[in-house]
């Protein structure tokens, strides 16, 4: 991978993964039409390293709303707290569960199976595209409006971690999108809801990156390493993505609140739609 390609990948990826339109399923589709393997241990690690970039700028961009909302008093934090670990909990069961059923029942007499093997397939990544497209549209259309203004039910963060782990295992199927639309269908502020789903990201992004780091390793040390190969090396083009993809991420951030104070919220649905049939005629790839 040349630094052109990991600069590519990277904006790309920031882009999309601040907004609602997947940024997993952009990056997959870029890295094939560049004569990548996104189901390579090497691949996949620069996909949560280019999610790190991203996770970073999540931190910068929403510290100043984070403090006024989750850290102004002492009981603002542990109610915050307490919501983002319900939430992340029934992320972890969900998503732990569904890759349990898919590496066992799914690739079932697929040597060494692992739910990365999926991320490669067009079809599944429409599918994914179609239903978060649909999702988004139907929360952002103008019958649902905010009931409440905070974020404050177990019900509620139980609920947006459940579909939270629908998302982990299927490239296409947009978390932010998911996450944040479901805050809004359940009557959750516009703000509010952006707001719960990016301090999710923060938590669940460095697991993930523990566990592609790990699943590298293992590949590295199976593999013959050619002549002058070291670590630096290895994770040199995941490092250089993670500071392009943190750039592109602060731009995407500012669109994306952008459009939902404007009440736009729809309009990346129909993106999503689109987005879902192009790799829909790109699946022979």
């Amino acid at each position: 991978m040349n630094t052109i390609q990991i600069i590519i990948l990277a904006a790309v990826q920031g882009a999309a993964e601040l907004l609602p339109v997947s940024s997993s399923a952009h990056v997959i589709v870029a890295s094939k039409l560049m004569g990548l393997d996104p189901t390579s241990p090497e691949m996949t690690l620069m996909l949560v390293m280019l999610h790190t970039g991203t996770m970073f700028a999540v931190i910068c961009y929403f510290w100043r709303s984070w403090r006024a909302s989750f850290f102004a008093t002492r009981t603002q934090f542990w109610s915050a707290f307490r919501l983002v670990m319900i939430a992340t909990a029934l992320t972890g069961m969900v998503g732990l569960g569904l890759k349990a059923i898919i590496e066992k029942v799914v690739l079932r007499g697929t040597p060494h199976a692992e739910i990365e093997m999926l991320f490669g397939n067009l079809g599944l990544i429409s599918a994914s595209l179609a239903v978060a497209g649909l999702l988004i549209i139907v929360a952002g259309s103008k019958r649902w409006r905010a009931a409440s203004p905070t974020l404050s039910g177990n019900r509620e963060s139980a609920l947006i971690g459940l579909v939270q782990g629908l998302c982990l295992p299927f490239r296409g199927f947009s978390r932010s999108g998911a996450t944040i639309s479901t805050g809004l269908l359940l009557g959750i502020s516009r703000e509010q809801s952006e707001e719960f789903s990016f301090a999710l990201a923060v938590v669940l992004t460095p697991p993930v990156v523990a566990r592609e780091v790990i699943r590298l390793l293992k590949a590295h040390a199976l593999a013959a390493p050619a002549p002058g190969a070291s670590l630096l090396g290895l994770f040199l083009p995941g490092i250089l993505g993670m500071v392009f993809s943190f750039l592109a991420g602060l731009v995407a951030l500012r669109w994306l609140t952008d459009w939902l104070e404007k009440g736009r919220w729809q309009y990346f649905g129909y993106y999503c739609l689109v987005a879902a049939l192009c790799v829909f005629m790109l699946r022979g790839m």
